[in-house]
């Protein structure tokens, strides 16, 4: 008689063919594009503070893992991913040491001290970037104009200060100063979908979330389009509120997320002290994924709820 092993194993069985490697790589391919647009408004400029930002957030989880003798997986990319976006939700003209120590932040206190990747609670992009606003607030409020090269206001500023709606198609293309993530609104657009059609985000979210700021906007009697396109909402709808790690995983929840993280972008922007919202409200979302995941876990087939 034929001998069999029986080999047990945990799940799964079937394998996808996906890694975090990929899923991670592929992100970074994606934030390519609204890259190429900051380096094409701000120059070569732009281009440093993405390398620095990026290699200052991969040394850092080397170290981290290294002192906590675990495994050195900075090839699987999230810490470069991290890089990127911090870098891409920083201004143009900010020293090289801010946007390390930034990256450093990022990593260390958003990621690795809750136990390294899928473990941190809140996205650590933007744990890094508030960071740098409450401890430099000048550097990380002074924005350079792609026309000229000068200071000056971000359309949201502006809007807000002096109640100024800027071109859309410069807000469109990019042709406005803000960080490097906030210039062109097509390319980081392009990017997302390209996620989307990956299926490594889902769309629910920035649906959700733009949905709900263009709607708040009209009723409070602002302009939808121009609050879409300004500021850093694009980026951080397509790119930072689809985290796979820090935001819901059941699909009523993404919309949940979507819609919370919409209504505290426009309470900030309009109501808050500062032009912008989108950091703060992803964050505050952040802090609800854990209830909110818990409260939409969908019903088991043929489960019958006691009474």
């Amino acid at each position: 008689m034929e001998d069999y092993n029986l080999i047990v194993t945990s799940s799964p069985h079937i394998h996808s063919g996906e890694s975090t490697s990929k899923i991670m790589l592929t992100v970074a391919a994606a934030l390519l594009l609204p890259t190429i647009g900051s380096i094409y408004f701000f120059g070569p400029r732009a281009l440093a503070l993405v390398i620095v930002s990026s290699v200052a957030a991969v040394i850092t989880e080397a170290i981290f893992q290294k002192l906590r003798n675990r495994p050195i997986t900075i090839k699987d990319g999230s810490a470069l991913v991290t890089g990127m976006l911090l870098a891409l939700n920083l201004p143009p003209g900010l020293p090289y040491w801010m946007a390390a120590v930034g990256a450093v932040v990022a990593i260390s206190l958003g990621k690795q001290i809750y136990g390294g990747i899928g473990a941190n609670p809140f996205n650590p992009a933007l744990i890094g970037r508030v960071f740098l606003m409450v401890s430099f607030t000048g550097p990380m409020t002074t924005w350079i104009n792609p026309v000229d090269g000068t200071t000056g206001a971000t359309p949201l500023s502006l809007m807000k200060m002096q109640g100024i709606s800027t071109d859309y198609m410069k807000l469109f293309l990019g042709n406005v100063g803000g960080s490097l993530g906030e210039t062109s609104a097509l390319l980081i657009i392009i990017g997302g979908l390209f996620l989307i059609f990956k299926g490594y985000a889902d769309w629910r979210i920035p649906a959700s979330y733009l949905g709900t700021v263009a709607i708040l906007s009209l009723i409070l009697g602002r302009d939808p389009i121009f609050h879409l396109l300004a500021g850093g909402l694009m980026l951080g709808a397509f790119f930072m509120a689809t985290d796979m790690v820090t935001t819901p995983i059941t699909k009523k929840g993404k919309i949940i997320f979507g819609i919370g993280a919409g209504f505290f972008t426009v309470l900030i922007r309009f109501f808050g002290g500062y032009p912008e919202g989108v950091s703060f409200s992803i964050l505050l979302m952040n802090a609800f994924t854990p209830i909110i995941n818990r409260f939409t876990v969908p019903r088991i087939y043929g489960e019958v709820k006691a009474k």
